[in-house]
């Protein structure tokens, strides 16, 4: 049979100290870079008071260890890397907390986009121009998914994707 405990009594966990929010933001920092909101909803999560969360990460940030502009910019080269294009990195980001200015700027530090969709796009489906309107329209699905716009596809699948001729 179980046993409910009341509030406040032996088996309540206490609130946590806010001392232990810096450990605990330091050891997630040591795995990893984060962004600022993104530990400070880690460090909530885990039952820190806010205002120790906010102590927290002022501190951080103002002996940058906590930075989100690196993170940016990090977070951009890794994810170009395993072949994402700007818009699902934008999104990505802006789920961590970032502001649509910082985005813009880690995402104007990336690559050429139009050659980096290009390079995702031979590295799927091979060095041929698509020769028919299912196969371009197979390929742009794709790059659409990997997050690159529009004109990144058209670019990356030749100039003629708007034509139903093959090249």
């Amino acid at each position: 049979m179980r046993r409910r405990l009341k509030a406040g009594s032996a088996g309540a966990r206490p609130p946590p100290d806010p001392e232990k929010a810096r450990l605990a933001a330091v050891k997630l920092l040591a795995r990893r870079d984060f962004a600022k909101g993104e530990l400070a909803a880690r460090l909530r999560e885990a039952g820190y008071p806010p205002d120790a969360v906010a102590a927290v990460i002022a501190d951080l940030a103002q002996e940058r260890i906590l930075d989100d502009t690196r993170f940016a910019s990090q977070f951009v080269a890794y994810h170009v890397q395993r072949g994402q294009g700007p818009r699902r990195i934008a999104l990505e980001l802006a789920q961590r907390g970032l502001g649509p200015s910082q985005i813009e700027i880690a995402l104007a530090a990336g690559p050429d986009w139009g050659a980096r969709a290009r390079e995702v796009r031979i590295r799927r489906f091979g060095p041929g121009i698509p020769d028919s309107w299912a196969e371009k329209a197979k390929q742009g699905r794709f790059l659409q998914y990997r997050g690159f716009s529009s004109d990144h596809i058209r670019s990356a699948l030749g100039p003629d994707f708007e034509s139903e001729d093959p090249p």
